[in-house]
């Protein structure tokens, strides 16, 4: 039986997309306290089913997939920016397409202006009603209000109409950053977008026997299942070694491996491929908050995801991305280095390279020396980082990273940092090598 928690989901999922929510209508409605229909009504807000605006309150938007993830709803331009809605309150679910910056004449600015995007635009009242009309929704920079008529028709229209009280510019980097952010996102694939569901996964019950263990691999070909009980919580798993030597008419319940590593949906697949190579696992459950199962997911899919996700292109820049493009790679008489300069983004309050800018330059340059050895992602195991010297804002530095072994699963780089020909840093990396 679903728990109330449960019940509000389910119940916050099958409301229509648009509409407003609030923890008191909830409690009521389903007859549980406040407190609990707030903690549901966060975790749906985390998972992405509502979003909740100052002055507005909490409305159901339109569950994103994986491949729209980069699109904001105007709910979330909302929050971006610290505005207020002035009216068309009923379409802050909607998903816009592109923004327009309005820093032009009129005429110019409505042949960019296209339904279902966001105009960028001061108090000019005649742009926000074209804007309203091309089916478009509006962003008033400078704090400034609009006309009566132009708030009812954006009632009517359902198109919102936002103001801010930051400039253009600023507006606009906002957004594009929070674009950036989701589309890093949409690139770090998650256990829930290759977890083969309840619905078509095989599991087994703790009351089931060695016979129905025999059964299913003759139906479906491999013998690896996931135990669970009455609540379909994952109490073991039974593989092919456990079951060699009993009789038919034992439990699973006795054979199986007790307590076994499982894994949440909201994981990213990296991290579950690096779970899986290292205790040799070819099957993990994957469980809820209550240890209940979602499905499982196989070695085999969590390759086939890493293989896909390096066909994608990039598309946002991480931090690592970001301190990587200040440095490019040379080739000198020790081999390959990378040769880079001191930015103010990367020091501390004392004006030195801070050690987590440090430690990512090791990561980085020592992961990119192990890939021309093995053509794999590297996952960080160890880092020993040596501070000999502090290397000042400006500075000009070259990385050398050089591989010291490498095998099928490890690999072992020593990174050394010179400045101006004199040792500043050295480091000790051990990665993980994960087969793409």
């Amino acid at each position: 039986m679903a728990t109330k928690h449960e019940q509000i989901l389910q119940h916050i999922e099958e409301l229509e997309v648009g509409s407003k929510i609030s923890v008191r209508q909830v409690a009521k409605e389903l007859e549980v306290s406040e407190g609990t229909a707030y903690r549901a009504i966060k975790e749906a807000e985390a998972q992405g089913l509502v979003s909740t605006i100052e002055r507005v309150g909490t409305v159901r938007i339109e569950k994103k997939k994986k491949q729209n993830i980069e699109r904001l709803t105007f709910a979330e331009v909302v929050n971006i920016v610290d505005g207020h809605v002035l009216g068309g309150r009923e379409g802050l679910y909607k998903t816009l397409n592109k923004f327009v910056i309005g820093a032009m004449k009129l005429e110019a600015m409505m042949r960019y202006v296209e339904a279902g995007s966001l105009l960028i635009v001061g108090n000019r009242y005649q742009a926000h009603k074209l804007s309203l009309q091309h089916g478009a929704a509006v962003l008033i920079t400078g704090g400034f209000d609009t006309s009566e008529e132009v708030k009812k028709l954006a009632d009517e229209l359902q198109m919102p109409i936002i103001s801010s009280s930051y400039d253009s510019f600023t507006v606009a980097t906002l957004i594009n950053r929070a674009i950036d952010d989701r589309l890093i996102k949409k690139e770090i694939m998650m256990v829930e977008d290759i977890l083969i569901p309840l619905k078509d996964s095989y599991y087994l019950n703790t009351n089931h026997t060695v016979r129905d263990w025999h059964r299913f691999v003759e139906s479906i070909g491999h013998g690896r299942f996931p135990v669970v009980d009455e609540n379909m919580k994952v109490m073991g798993v039974v593989t092919t070694k456990d079951i060699v030597g009993y009789e038919y008419d034992v439990p699973v319940e006795k054979v199986m491996t007790k307590n076994p590593i499982t894994v949440m949906a909201r994981v990213s697949v990296a991290s579950a491929a690096h779970m899986m190579v290292w205790e040799g696992i070819e099957m993990l459950p994957v469980v809820d908050n209550h240890r209940r199962l979602l499905g499982v997911i196989t070695r085999q899919d969590v390759l086939k995801a890493l293989q896909y996700i390096q066909k994608q292109p990039q598309m946002g820049e991480t931090f690592a991305n970001q301190i990587m493009n200040r440095f490019r790679e040379e080739k000198g008489e020790r081999g390959i280095y990378f040769r880079g300069e001191i930015t103010p983004q990367m020091t501390n309050h004392l004006g030195n390279i801070s050690s987590g800018v440090l430690t990512t330059l090791v990561s980085e340059s020592g992961s990119m020396a192990l890939r021309q050895f093995k053509k794999a992602d590297m996952v960080p195991e160890n880092i020993t980082v040596y501070f000999l010297k502090p290397v000042q804002i400006e500075s000009t530095i070259e990385i050398y990273p050089r591989v010291l072994e490498v095998s099928r699963k490890f690999g072992k780089v020593e990174v050394e940092v010179y400045h101006q020909g004199t040792l500043v840093s050295k480091a000790m990396m051990t990665a993980q090598v994960i087969e793409r």
